[in-house]
This record gives structure tokens, sequence and C-alpha cells, in this order.
């Protein structure tokens, strides 16, 4: 049987309590720069690197050498441009070791309209993904989505050329064969993830989608295997992972979310004794 614990404290600091090499997979999203100040205070976007280097230190520690670290973030506008805060990052975090492996794109469907004299509203997130090494473990098969109506007409009259490895018109090497999607009602996602925003919060600034740690959890780890979450905040990540049967592991700074956290952990241990 799975467990899942919440721990109170500085994630810098109480990362220590976790062995080396314990953690499949790292999900989180970390105060954004300057965000969320009456909660925690806030990070300017020029101190964010430097802020934020110590704890994925620990982070490298504790992940499994097959595991994938998940980074949630976004970049700010400060004096009417894009802050380079996230780029220093993932430039700072490929210094200190980790390997950038991909980028998923977030979008978010039911984005809050609005109107500023100078961009339109923000409709998605950077899901950043790093691994210690270049062979991680992965899922593939559990996120396959359906293949969609155009397999209905596309599929149904095929060419000769539809039929074999046919070269790409720009020479790229990615010819493709058509007719190997016959019959298949399931294929494989791209890295954009469409889901809306989190509608109830349950009393936090910054929750996001059960849906969306549920997709990485299935994508990267297996029932048993172990997910942390050094930012807990509603503990969205924790109640997905241990409701799927994995080890889930949180650490919240906050002692109101953190009992928020530990009550709905106590409520899921209990319905499983039903």
């Amino acid at each position: 049987m799975s467990d899942a614990r919440i721990i109170l404290g500085d994630c810098a600091e109480q990362l220590a309590q976790l062995a080396d090499d314990s953690v499949q997979l790292i999900f989180t999203s970390p105060p954004y720069a300057d965000q969320r100040k009456q909660t925690y205070g806030g990070v300017h976007p020029d101190q964010y690197v430097e802020w934020f280097l110590p704890i994925s230190s620990e982070l490298k520690r504790v992940l499994h050498p097959r595991g994938t670290f998940i980074l949630n973030i976004k970049e700010k506008v400060v004096d009417g441009e894009r802050h380079t805060y996230v780029i220093d990052l993932i430039k700072a975090l490929r210094e200190q070791g980790w390997l950038w492996t991909e980028e998923f794109m977030w979008h978010k469907k039911n984005s809050y309209p609005g109107k500023w004299p100078n961009r339109f509203r923000d409709a998605w997130e950077r899901l950043l993904q790093f691994n210690k090494q270049k062979q991680f473990d992965m899922y593939q098969d559990e996120v396959r989505v359906p293949i969609g109506d155009w397999a209905k007409t596309r599929l149904t009259h095929l060419s000769e050329t539809d039929k074999i490895r046919d070269e790409s018109k720009v020479m790229s090497g990615f010819g493709k064969n058509v007719s190997s999607w016959v019959g298949r009602d399931l294929v494989y996602p791209t890295n954009v993830i469409h889901m809306a925003t989190e509608t109830a919060n349950r009393g936090h600034s910054a929750a996001f989608p059960r849906q969306l740690p549920e997709w990485f959890i299935k994508l990267f780890t297996q029932t048993g295997d172990t997910v942390l979450d050094p930012f807990a905040g509603s503990g969205t990540t924790l109640f997905v992972a241990h409701e799927l049967n994995r080890n889930a592991i949180g650490v919240e700074i906050m002692p109101e979310y953190a009992e928020l956290i530990q009550a709905q952990i106590n409520h899921i241990q209990q319905q499983r004794l039903l």
C-alpha cells in the first residue's frame, strides 16, 4: 500500500531528510518571481536563480538516476518586457549538471479574459523536463489519447504512397507510412497539454488541476514509486500520487496549508479502509 506524508518547513532545509536517489518523479510549481507575495514573500526575478539553485541541488541528490524532474514555471513582465529569469534558470540548471530533456506546454483552455495595451492574455505555461542522465524511465503507453476524427476519412482511401515509408517533401528524413495507423484507436500525445485551469482552488492562491500532475505521474512512474513535490501548496500532487498508489512526499512552508494537506491525506487513507 502506498504512503503519503507532508513535511512542514523550508524545502531547502527539509529535503535533507530524504535519502539519495530515493525519488522517481519530482513534480512541482514553485512560487513564480514576484508572485504570491502575501503567501510566500515573493522572490525578485533578478535573484530567482540564486534562490533556486540550492534547492535544485538537493532535488538532484534525492532524484533516482532514472527519474525525472518536471518544473512548472512562467516568465513575468518587468518594465514592459518579459524577464529572462526562466531562461537564466534553465542555463544555470544545465551548468549544475541537469539535462534539459524536454519542454511541455500547458495550454490553459479557460484562461481568464482581459485587455492589456501591448499584449494578449496568457494562455500557456511551461513544464520543463530535467533528468540526471539520458536514459530515464518513461511509460508512454499510459498517456495515449484517442486517434481523432481525422482517421475516419484519411485512412479510408489510401494511395500507394500511403502504404510505404514515403520521404517527406522537405527531405527532412522523417518519412511516413500512413497505413500503419489503420485499426488504431489510441496514439501518443504531443508535448502540448490542453487542460483547463483549476476552478476550485481549495483555499490556495495557485492550485493547478488534478489532471496535470496525474498525466506526468502516469508518464514517468509506476505503482509503488515515490513522487515528490517540494512546494506542495494545496497538495494536489500528493493527493493524486497517493490515489494512484504511488508514495507521495510533500514539503510546505506554510503551516495552514500543511495542516489542510495532512487532513486530506488522513481522509484518503480512511476511505481506503472502508
